[in-house]
This record gives structure tokens, sequence and C-alpha cells, in this order.
């Protein structure tokens, strides 16, 4: 099996975690992106995320030979997709990713060849790819689940890991494989067996595609409650960490933590691939999605009536990333809230993120927002909000929690 080329098309959060890990093993890879920079950083030897230990493990494999960075597929024996899966602005599921890195590869796909779906993705993707390959490549048998008989091969892998202990879960996590036939199925396991300790569960492609929706949904909707009980305990003057740390204490009940509401490339996306599958039946999963993207809302709404501020407030806004320790922005609560408070133009609003170094592009355009030091923001605020659990801020939580001038809408 290593003397088999593989192909990791994106190279993004898991992408490039998921490439170096399988260059390591021995195999040779090549990197896809379309970002010219990330592949030039990528063949310095160097990373343009932030995770944990990914930086060694890239330096030794670039250096090594066996993992290079390109923007053009090249002919390969195995095909890792893990491009971005986001919806649309009317929560529609956007494939065009999918779709995009899915045609690009047809052109050097042979006979013998497996693709593998690890992006998030909706119900029938795998299926989609299988039309779009047979569109390309007319010459090429595309694998069906009414035949074992095929020229390729094709599975979808849904990726299951957390950030910042990317690489250690790449390897200990089960894996649910579905692939379009068995054959592509077992073929999948055979390849994964090769640097996953976890176990690898074969089921079909549907099937495959769901369980990492549910997955996601669930914890989504768990939160959603945490979240909604939060907002009840404001109003009836109860302090929530109290009663969530009483509640818990019942053999049976394991409440969630609240928060700002719910973020990351995954929680915040997936509950709405399923009800976009069956809205008429996901009244709970829409209702839950909902209450976590009202929950920003909420928390500006509070910053505001909690003090009586200036005429020109300084809001100071503790963390902007969705999940603490990690520069990942995508569907950040915290950046929903500061958002809506640089909106309003009297605000000065300082954000401390020690994860990153510029401001992101959606904060570009206001004058009224600032990058800052941890100590900068604890001086001239008037007032501040804990969005994030960032070590960083564990590390002077006395100083924060302590201060009157601060409102915690994260437990530590």
């Amino acid at each position: 099996m290593l003397n088999k080329k593989i192909s990791v098309i994106g190279l993004g959060y898991i992408g490039l975690p998921t490439a170096a890990l399988i260059a390591s093993r021995g195999y040779d890879v090549v990197g896809v992106d379309v970002n010219q920079n990330a592949i030039d950083t990528i063949n310095r030897g160097e990373i343009h995320i932030i995770e944990p230990e990914l930086d060694v493990v890239v330096r030794s494999v670039v250096t090594t030979g066996k993992l290079k960075a390109t923007t053009v597929p090249e002919a390969s024996d195995i095909f890792l997709i893990a491009v971005p899966t986001p919806f649309k602005e009317d929560k529609k599921p956007d494939l065009s990713y999918v779709e995009q890195a899915t045609r690009s590869i047809s052109k050097v796909l042979k006979k013998g060849d497996l693709v593998i779906l690890e992006s998030t993705s909706p119900v029938g993707t795998t299926d989609k790819m299988a039309n779009w390959l047979s569109e390309e490549r007319p010459d090429l048998k595309v694998p069906s689940s009414n035949s074992s008989i095929s020229d390729i091969f094709l599975a979808h892998c849904p990726e299951r890991v957390l950030p910042g202990h990317v690489l250690r879960e790449l390897v200990e996590n089960d894996r649910i494989i579905g692939g379009i036939n068995q054959t592509s199925s077992q073929m999948a396991v055979d390849f994964y067996k090769t640097f996953v300790n976890g176990g690898c569960y074969i089921t079909d492609a549907k099937t495959a595609e769901m369980a990492k929706l549910t997955e996601n949904t669930f914890r989504d909707v768990n939160i959603a409650f945490a979240n909604e009980l939060s907002i009840i305990c404001d109003h009836l003057d109860i302090d929530v960490w109290e009663l969530i740390e009483l509640a818990n204490k019942h053999p049976r009940v394991n409440i969630l933590q609240p928060g700002p509401g719910v973020g990351g490339h995954c929680l915040a996306v997936d509950p709405w691939f399923i009800v976009d599958s069956a809205p008429e039946h996901s009244r709970i999963i829409e209702m839950g999605r909902r209450v976590n993207d009202e929950k920003p809302n909420f928390v500006v709404d509070k910053i505001y009536s909690t003090f009586t501020l200036s005429s020109t407030p300084v809001i100071a806004c503790f963390g902007a990333s969705f999940k603490p320790d990690i520069d990942d922005l995508r569907q950040s609560p915290a950046l929903s809230v500061i958002l809506e408070l640089a909106r309003n133009t009297k605000n000065r609003v300082l954000v401390v993120e020690p994860n990153i170094t510029k401001l992101p592009e959606a904060l570009n355009s206001y004058e009224n927002v600032e990058l800052v030091s941890l100590q900068t923001a604890l001086t001239d605020m008037e007032v501040g909000a804990l969005l994030v659990a960032h070590k960083e801020f564990k590390e002077v939580k006395t100083a924060l929690l302590q201060n009157p001038k601060v409102i915690q809408f994260v437990n530590f």
C-alpha cells in the first residue's frame, strides 16, 4: 500500500494535517489547493494555520520530499477530497467546492483509482460525485450501488477530529466508511487501516454522510438547550453556571455549557444540511439551530443593558475564534458579536484574540475596531465581554472574572 501515491485536495484545517500525517507514514503525498500563498508556505516547510505540532510534521515531510504542494492535480492512486462545504445565504448547501474538486481530478484519473470524500456533506453528495465523474470521464466505468464492477472506486469517510487535537485524533478516532459499492468500501478501509488505530466501520455512502451530520447536530441541539437555559436564567436572575453544576449531579443528567452561540465549520453548518433534506421533519433541529444563531444578539443586548455606557463606549471583546486556543474564525459567534458591536460606529471595539496577528477581512471596513493586547483592553475598556476561554485568558482569570466591568459568557 505504501507504494501508492496519494493526493489530498484542499489544504485547510483538515486537508493539511491529513496530508502531513499520511506522508509521515511513508506515502508520497501531493497536496492540492487553489491558494497559491498556502502552496508556497507549505513548500517552504511552514504552515498557514494554527494546529499544535503540525508545523514539526510538515517541516519533516517536506524536507524528506514525502509531501509537496501544488495548484494542479497530478495522477495518483488515491484521492482524498477535503474541501469546504458551506451553506448559501438561504441555508442551502453549497457543493461548488466539492464539484470543482471532483471535476479537477477527473482529468488525471485512471483505472483502479480510489476517490474518497472526507468533506462533511449533505446526504447524496457522494452519488452526485459519481455523476460528475461520469460526465467528465465517459471512458471510465464509475461505481454504482447496483454493481460491484467499475474502473474507479468511490467512498465517503467523514473527518471526525477536534481542532487543536487533529493529529492525534486522525490516528485514534474510529472512522465510518461508506462506499458506493462494497469494493469501494473495502479499498478505503484497507487504506485507512495503514494509519488509523481506531476502528473502521463499513456502511453505505448515504449512511456515512448522515452519521457525521447526526453527530454534530446532536451536539448542536444540546448546546441550544444550554444556551436557551442561560437566557431563561438571566431573565429569572439565576446563576446558570451554578444551576447546571447542580443539575448535573443527577446521575442521568449532563447539561452542556452555554456560550455566546455555536460556531465552526461543522456544528453551525451541518444541521442545516439535515433541515434542507427533510424540512418538514426537522423541527427540533431547526429550532435548536435558530436558538444558537440568535444567541450573539442576546450577548450584544446584555452588554448594552448591563452598564450605563458613555456616549462613545469602549467595549473589549475577549476572543474572536469559534473555540478556545485556535485561529479559526469560521461561523464564530464571538465574531458575530464583534461585528454587531462594530456596526454601531459610536462604539470603540477592542478585540483581544491571541491566535491571530491581524483582524479578519470582515472587520477591515470598520475604523472603530482594533486588535489589541490583553493588557491594553483591561486598561482602556469601559465594559468587557468574555467570549472565548483561551488559555491566555485563563492565566489571568482572576483579573477578568473579578473585574466588575467584565461580563462572563463562557464558563472558566
